[in-house]
C-alpha cells in the first residue's frame, strides 16, 4: 500500500487556491502509483479559519469546494474540511473516493488552550471512522485526537491496522519533541503504525513547520518530510505476518533549534507579506543587532529586490552604527537610504519648548526621536505600499523597552517572540550560512542610542538574567517566589515582573508577529490591562 503525504502551504479562505493545490498533489500522487492521498487538517479552507466558521456562506462554500473536488480526483483522498452534521459543525476529515464523499470523520478532541479555541466553533464527534485501502483498514484521527488515548483506542477497536493523522499543528521550540513522545505513546498503546501529515507555512502569528512523518508500531520514525517547506512523499506499508509494516526511508532529522526558529521566522515573514499582497517591506536599519537579524530574515524570505532599508540617524548615533548599517545593506544588496532626523527633532523640541518648560530632560525627548523615525517609515510605507517590519524583541516587549508609535510602529513584528539571547544566537547562526552581520554588531553592548553613551543595561538587568526570568514567568507560569528560589536576584525578579505587568497596554498595541515559543504575547497571553494584582510584592 502506498500513501501519499501532501505537506501543503495553504491559505485561510482561499478555497479555489487550496483546492488546486490538493488537486495538483492528487494527480502527482496518482502518477507515482499511490493508493491514497492524505492532506492536512482543514486543508480546503486553511487552518485556523477562526470566525469565518460563524458565517453560513463560508461553510456553504467549503462544502461545495469539497463536493467539486470529489468529482475530479484521480485517487482516494483525505480532505480536511468544516462539515455540518445533524448534531452540529465538526472539524472534519472527508474521504473522497470514486467521485463522491464516502465518509466524514469528526474530530473527537477539541483543543481549547493556548492558541486554540475550537470549542468556539465545533462539536466533538465521538464516532470512529475506519475505511479500507488496498486491503488494509485505516483509522482516521485529527491532530489533537492523537494527544489522548480515546480516539486512537476507538479506531483500533473498530479494526484499524494503520492510523492516519491529519494535522494543523503550529511550531514552537518544544513541539518536535512533544509530538514524537505523544506519537510513540499512541503506537505503543495500539500496536499499529501511523502516518502523520502536517500543514506548513505562516498564518498571521502562527507558523506551521510540517515535519510530516511515518512511524512504525515500534515507535521509530522511519520516514520524515522536511520542515518549513512544501513536500509530497510516498509512504509504503506492506503486510508481513499479519501486521502492516512501514518501509524505512533514510533521512537525517534536523534538530538545531536556532536553525528551526530562523526558518520559522523566514516562513512567517514570507507568507505574511505574500499572502496579504504586499510588494515588499521597509525596515529601519539602525546598525544594531535586532535590525540586523530582521534584515537577514527579510532578504532570505523575499529576496533583496523587495527589501528597502532606511537609516535614520541623530546626533546620538555612533559613527560605527552608520558604518555597519551601510556595510550590511551593501552586503545584502538592498536599497538603502539615510535620512537625518536631527532637523525634525530640533523642530519638535522648538514646538514643545513651552510645554516642556520646567520639566527635566527624560525619556520624553528620547521617545520623540523614536516617533520621528516611526512616522518617516510609515510615510514611506504609505507611499510605496511596502509593509514596515518592526525590530523589537520579546525581552523589550516584556519590559516595555520600546516606544509606542515609534519603534513599535509597523505591520509585522518579526522578533516579537524571540528573546535577546536568541537574537544573538540567530545572528551567529546566519553568519555560518554566509557572513551578513559584522562581528562588532554582535559583540558591542546593545543601545537604543537615544542619548549620549546610552546602554540597554542602564535601564534593564543583563539580558541573560532578564531572559531567564521572563521565560520562567511568562512561558512557565512560575511565581516570583519560585523564580527567586531558582537562584535569581530578588531585585531583578521584582523589576522584571513589575515591568511585564505594567506594560500590557503597550503589547496590546504592538503589531502581530510569529509565535515560536510555547507561550508568546498574543493569542495565548490574555492578561488584563487594568488589574490590581501585584504578585511582585513584597519581594
Amino acid at each position: 500500500m502506498k500513501i501519499a503525504l501532501a505537506q501543503l502551504n495553504l491559505m485561510v479562505g482561499d478555497l479555489t487556491g487550496n483546492a488546486k493545490k490538493i488537486s495538483d498533489a492528487a494527480h502527482s500522487a496518482h502518477a507515482c502509483g499511490a493508493d491514497l492521498l492524505v492532506t492536512p487538517e482543514l486543508s480546503i479552507c486553511g487552518y485556523p479559519p477562526e470566525d469565518l466558521l460563524l458565517r453560513p456562506a463560508f461553510l456553504n462554500a467549503c462544502e461545495s469546494a469539497v463536493e467539486s473536488l470529489a468529482s475530479s480526483l484521480p485517487l482516494p483522498t483525505i480532505i480536511g474540511t468544516p462539515w455540518r452534521k445533524p448534531e452540529g459543525l465538526v472539524n472534519g476529515a472527508a474521504l473522497l473516493r470514486d467521485g463522491k464523499i464516502e465518509l466524514v470523520y469528526g474530530k473527537h478532541e477539541l483543543p481549547n488552550y493556548a492558541v486554540f479555541d475550537e470549542k468556539r466553533y465545533f462539536i466533538s464527534d465521538p464516532a470512529p471512522q475506519v475505511f479500507e485501502i488496498a486491503g488494509a483498514k485505516l483509522g482516521l484521527l485529527i491532530c489533537e485526537d492523537i494527544w489522548f488515548e480515546r480516539a486512537a483506542a476507538q479506531a483500533k477497536a473498530a479494526g484499524a491496522q494503520v492510523l492516519v493523522v491529519v494535522n494543523g499543528s503550529p511550531y514552537n521550540t518544544s513541539q518536535h519533541a512533544a509530538r514524537k513522545e505523544v506519537l510513540q505513546a499512541r503506537v505503543a498503546e495500539t500496536g499499529v503504525p501511523l502516518v502523520y501529515v502536517n500543514v506548513v507555512g505562516g498564518q498571521d502569528e502562527l507558523v506551521f513547520d510540517g515535519g510530516s512523518l511515518m512511524m512504525s508500531a515500534e515507535g521509530e520514525i522511519v520516514q520524515q518530510l522536511p520542515v518549513f517547506s512544501e513536500a509530497l512523499a510516498i509512504a509504503e506499508i506492506e503486510p508481513i505476518s499479519g501486521r502492516y509494516c512501514p518501509k524505512v526511508v533514510r533521512f537525517t532529522p534536523q534538530v538545531n533549534t536556532v536553525a528551526h526558529v530562523y526558518a520559522a521566522l523566514v516562513s512567517g515573514v514570507r507568507d505574511y507579506i505574500n499572502k496579504n499582497g504586499f510588494p515588499g517591506i521597509v525596515l529601519g536599519l539602525s546598525g544594531g543587532i535586532d535590525s540586523a537579524v530582521v534584515l537577514t530574515i527579510a532578504v532570505d524570505a523575499l529576496g533583496k529586490d523587495r527589501v528597502r532599508c532606511v537609516m535614520l540617524p541623530s546626533k546620538f548615533n555612533a559613527s560605527i552604527s552608520l558604518e555597519d548599517a551601510r556595510w550590511m545593506a551593501g552586503k545584502a544588496g538592498v536599497r538603502y537610504d539615510e535620512i537625518d532626523i536631527e532637523p525634525t527633532y530640533a523642530a519638535f523640541e522648538a514646538a514643545l519648548a513651552q510645554q516642556f518648560a520646567g520639566y527635566p530632560i527624560d525619556a520624553s525627548e528620547e521617545n520623540l526621536q523614536s516617533r520621528i523615525r516611526g512616522t518617516i517609515l510609515m510615510g514611506i510605507s504609505n507611499k510605496t505600499g511596502n509593509l514596515v517590519l518592526t525590530t523589537g524583541n520579546k525581552s523589550e516587549m516584556s519590559t516595555g523597552y520600546a516606544t509606542l508609535y515609534g519603534d513599535m510602529a509597523g505591520g509585522f513584528g518579526v522578533l516579537k517572540d524571540c528573546d535577546k539571547e536568541l537574537v544573538y544566537a540567530m545572528a551567529n547562526y546566519r553568519n555560518t550560512l554566509g557572513r551578513m552581520i559584522p562581528e562588532r554588531v554582535i559583540t558591542r553592548a546593545p543601545s537604543a542610542e537615544l542619548r549620549h553613551d546610552q546602554k540597554d543595561q542602564d535601564s534593564l538587568p543583563p539580558y541573560e538574567d532578564l531572559d531567564r526570568i521572563m521565560e520562567l514567568y511568562v512561558e512557565q507560569n512560575k511565581s516570583p517566589e519560585e523564580i527567586v528560589a531558582l537562584g535569581n536576584k530578588p531585585e531583578d525578579v521584582k523589576k522584571v515582573v513589575r515591568l511585564i505587568k505594567i506594560n500590557e497596554y503597550k503589547r496590546r498595541q504592538a503589531p502581530t508577529g510569529p509565535r515560536i515559543t510555547p507561550r508568546g504575547y498574543g493569542r495565548d497571553w490574555r492578561y488584563p490591562i487594568t488589574s490590581g494584582y501585584r504578585d511582585w510584592l513584597p519581594l
